[in-house]
């Protein structure tokens, strides 16, 4: 064979190893997308080298908390709530039956400058949560907005900073909307009367490691459907000193009950570390009465609560709480048998046990009571009200 051919041939075997080693990069590339995350990429119609990477992250998920529920002083209907229809807490807000607390599905968008979630849910807290959704027209209201857990897009403007526009959870208290986020299956009384969520647009901050400050304008006090021509805002600032410790405060300005000016402000506390979870919170708010009356009234209230890791299946927590609302700002409680709206001042404790036997179920059963400075509890076997209410519920709740 002639020199020339020998190298034709080298050449050719050359050029088929290279093509070898470089399959193995191509198939990488095309990796397979798992069962929790599916990876988009957006058209990128640049070639020019070093172009930042514009992949966008998305991830589906779901959440559901069913629920049984026992009151003791058997309210007269199935609804845990006052003679008047408004309801004492979300959840759990039937009696004697077996529901769903909260379901939900999700969808989250995770990019290095865009990010957001769009939250579907159903549930009887709610139905509870979402009554008071105004319904001004004939778009939006109730009927919609309790559909929206959250429905928020983002944008990255700088280095730690990013603008988002939507619904979203509030920034206010120190519990979470969602049961199995919380060391107690029910919530407190002082995450019960503020914001679960809101309507508008936050600028959130990481400045250090160590703070997060969030700025809030929203259309008003829970709400996504405007009930007057106010807007209201506020801030929230997390301070993290060290891993499992953050200190918050919160507060919120906004027009409420016929251009009144509304004020809250909170602080509160968690440390989680080892098998220990400790949460506080403290929370006061004032309304300016009408031009006749003239003052300002004021509410208030707090809890804390303990939740130990016994085994890695068995956990145990309780609380302690007070809620003090002497002029009905908040807890209308309603005339009753002919006695005018007594006034909702109640301590509360609770006690409660999780089983987790795995890590997407949780098996949780809290008993609660209250006793407030005057009867205000319904009794559904005579027709009186009672100064005290206990209540026993269990909940199966499982993430998917």
């Amino acid at each position: 064979m002639s020199d020339a051919s020998n190298e034709m041939h080298a050449n050719a075997r050359r050029f088929g190893l290279g093509l070898l080693l470089a399959l193995p990069l191509g198939a990488e590339a095309q990796s397979t997308p798992t069962d929790t995350a599916v990876k988009a990429t957006a058209l990128d119609t640049s070639v020019k080298a070093g172009k930042a990477d514009t992949s966008v992250k998305i991830t589906f998920g779901g959440f559901v908390d069913g629920y049984y529920a026992w009151d003791f002083d058997r309210p007269p209907t199935i609804d845990r709530s006052f003679a008047g229809g408004a309801p004492f807490m979300t959840q759990p807000a039937r009696h004697n039956e077996f529901n769903v607390n909260l379901a939900y599905i999700d969808v989250k968008a995770e990019g290095p400058t865009v990010h957001g979630r769009l939250a579907l849910q159903a549930g009887t807290s709610v139905q509870a949560n979402y009554a008071g959704e105004a319904t001004i027209g004939q778009i939006s209201g109730p009927s919609l907005g309790r559909l929206m857990q959250e429905a928020y897009g983002g944008v990255k403007l700088a280095n730690a900073l990013w603008v988002d526009a939507g619904i979203f959870f509030s920034h206010l208290g120190m519990e979470s909307w969602i049961s199995r986020d919380n060391p107690t299956y029910t919530r407190s009384l002082v995450a019960e009367y503020s914001p679960y969520y809101q309507s508008g647009a936050r600028l959130v901050w990481t400045a250090s490691t160590k703070l997060t400050a969030q700025l809030d304008v929203v259309n008003g006090w829970q709400n996504i459907s405007e009930n007057n021509s106010g807007k209201g805002a506020g801030i929230r600032l997390d301070y993290t000193p060290a891993t499992g410790t953050t200190v918050s405060y919160y507060d919120f300005f906004s027009d409420e009950a016929g251009n009144r000016l509304r004020t809250f402000n909170g602080v509160g506390a968690r440390y989680a570390v080892g098998r220990w979870t400790l949460l506080g919170e403290a929370d006061v708010g004032t309304q300016s009465e009408s031009a006749a009356d003239g003052g300002t009234a004021t509410w208030s209230g707090f809890q804390a609560t303990g939740r130990v890791q016994l085994t890695s299946v068995v956990a145990i927590s309780g609380r302690v709480e007070r809620y003090a609302d002497p002029e009905q700002v908040l807890i209308v409680t309603g005339s009753f048998d002919g006695v005018p709206n007594p006034a909702f001042e109640a301590n509360g404790a609770s006690i409660g046990v999780d089983v987790a036997p795995q890590s997407r179920a949780l098996w949780r059963t809290e008993l609660r009571g209250f006793r407030n400075r005057k009867a205000v509890f319904p009794d559904g076997t005579e027709p009186v009200r009672r100064r005290q209410d206990v209540f026993v519920v269990t909940s199966l709740a499982v993430t998917f």
